[in-house]
This record gives C-alpha cells, sequence and structure tokens, in this order.
C-alpha cells in the first residue's frame, strides 16, 4: 500500500498511470522547503524509484507557487538548520561552521539523490521557484514553467550562496550567470527559457496539461531503457565536476554564513523579530535596496 506523506501529495496522470506526480503541499506556506518536507520528499522519490511502472515524475507546487524556498521560520531553524538533531552551536552559543556545513550536506544529498536517481524527473513551475524552490527545480531532468513564473535566488543577498549552484554555469552562459548570483535577482519563465535556463514556458493555462503530455511523450519508453540513457547522458556532465561543483557550493554557502553581509542579515533578522516586524520586515529590509520581490509591494 502506497504511503501517505503530510506535506506531499501524491497521484498518477498521462497514458496508463504511467507519470508519477508529487506535489508539494503547503500551500499557506507557499511550498516552504521544511526539513520534514524535504526528508518526506525524498522517501516519494525513493518509492517512485522502485515502482517500474512510474517512467516520467512530474514535481509541482500546489496553490499559487510552485516553491518560495527554504522555511526561514524560527521554529524550522532556518536555511542553516535543517537537519535539527546536528549541532550547529558550541556550548557558549556560537556557531560552528562545520556543524552547519554537515546539516547543509545532508540536504544537499537529497537534491543529488534527486538530480541521479533512475527515474526521468520534470519540475513544473508556476508562481515563484525562489532561494531551495530554484534549488529543487534545477536538480530536475526538464523545467517546464508558466510564462510568467519568477525564478530566482534572493537567498545571495545575505543568506549564504546557493546550495547547489543552483547549476546554472552547466546550463546557461557566464555573463547571465554572474548576474543572477551576484543580484539575486529573478527571470520570468520566458526568460528562463531564451536563456537555456528551463525547456519550456507555456501560458498558465496551458501548463499542466502541456507538462503531462511532454512527459507523457517521453514515457513512451520503458522505464528502465529511461533510466540507462538518464544514467548516459548524466555522466557527461559528472565527468566534467558536477558532484564536485555541488559539494563545494554547499561548502561556501555555510561559510557564507559568517561574512559581513550575512551577519548584517542576521542582525536585522533579531531586529525584526524582536520589534514583532516578522520575517516580513526582514525580507523587505534585504530586498530594498533592489526594489523588488516584497519590497516593491
Amino acid at each position: 500500500m502506497a504511503r501517505t506523506f503530510e506535506n506531499l501529495d501524491l497521484d498518477r496522470a498521462g497514458t496508463d498511470g504511467r507519470i508519477g506526480r508529487i506535489t508539494l503541499n503547503r500551500p499557506e506556506k507557499m511550498n516552504s522547503l521544511s526539513q520534514e518536507l524535504l526528508f518526506e520528499f525524498n522517501d516519494a522519490l525513493h518509492d517512485y524509484e522502485a515502482d517500474d511502472s512510474v517512467r516520467v515524475i512530474i514535481v509541482r507546487g500546489a496553490g499559487r507557487t510552485f516553491s518560495a524556498g527554504y522555511d526561514l521560520a524560527p521554529a524550522r531553524g532556518g536555511a542553516d538548520g535543517m537537519v535539527r538533531r546536528h549541532r550547529m552551536s558550541d556550548d557558549k552559543g556560537r556557531r560552528m561552521l562545520m556543524g552547519i556545513r554537515t546539516s547543509m550536506q545532508q540536504i544537499t544529498d537529497i537534491q543529488m539523490y534527486f538530480w541521479n536517481m533512475a527515474k526521468v524527473t520534470v519540475a513544473q513551475v508556476h508562481g515563484y521557484a525562489l532561494a531551495g524552490g530554484c534549488e529543487m527545480a534545477m536538480m530536475a531532468d526538464f523545467v517546464t514553467a508558466a510564462e510568467d513564473a519568477q525564478f530566482g535566488h534572493p537567498g545571495v543577498r545575505g543568506l549564504g550562496v546557493a546550495r547547489n549552484g543552483v547549476i546554472w554555469p552547466l546550463v546557461i552562459g557566464m555573463r547571465k550567470a554572474k548576474e543572477l548570483y551576484y543580484t539575486g535577482d529573478s527571470v520570468t519563465g520566458a526568460e528562463a527559457e531564451r536563456i537555456g535556463m528551463i525547456n519550456h514556458a507555456w501560458p498558465k493555462d496551458e501548463l499542466e496539461e502541456r507538462t503531462i503530455a511532454f512527459a507523457d511523450r517521453i514515457a513512451n519508453l520503458s522505464a528502465d531503457h529511461l533510466a540507462i540513457l538518464k544514467l548516459n547522458v548524466n555522466r557527461f556532465y559528472e565527468n566534467m565536476g558536477i558532484y564536485s561543483s555541488v559539494r563545494s557550493s554547499t561548502d561556501l554557502d555555510a561559510a557564507g554564513q559568517f561574512t559581513a553581509q550575512s551577519y548584517a542579515w542576521q542582525d536585522a533578522s533579531r531586529e525584526a523579530m524582536t520589534s514583532g516586524g516578522g520575517l516580513k520586515q526582514a525580507l523587505d529590509w534585504r530586498d530594498a535596496p533592489y526594489r523588488d520581490y516584497r519590497a516593491k509591494k
């Protein structure tokens, strides 16, 4: 009997149900990536990988967005506290680099499994795919999106670096990759398609139907044959250093918690929580110089 999950919905689509779908189901939190959701996502991927009747997996988000990123609510421990059981501070309350790094690498392990699992995967994006949400989408084999979807990583403005580099250096040109890294800006689905970040951008009201048709076309081949084709292609990128690069990105994400910009963000976050302004005030502080995301609303 198939497992049920608190933060995910699973169903089937396509010809004879050969497409397995995973829906991130925290719409009230814009599908922010909590520890619980990520560990359930890992379990769901393993379940689908073991099921030969599943040929392609679509990952999408419930409600108005794909995912706005990691859960930054204090109760969740922030983006650097996804694995709460690992000690990240000493007995004097000082943050420890290797503790933070280890917790981040455990989440990277889930991302890398998603990248290299023996199923073809499609991220179906509407609304926002930001920060951790963008990281997740980029690890799929294919990405489809609504034309007005937003892809970006505003977390680089003070929370570290992209955990897996969102593999942009592998899929888009160097100049544009650097622009997105250094600013934390976002691009629309239409622009993301133009620069090669994603495969297809379609009108929002056509996204689901056309994504299923796209996945169903791929699923004409058997699951095991698709797995061999995927392994063959992925080996080229792995030989170009994706594993070492993603690990390095995660290490630098941990180190990025100790920069002047990160300390300023931490101070602003504490002040916002103390004053009652909450996460919204902290994010407004972060994004105000750029006049985008929440800061322009």
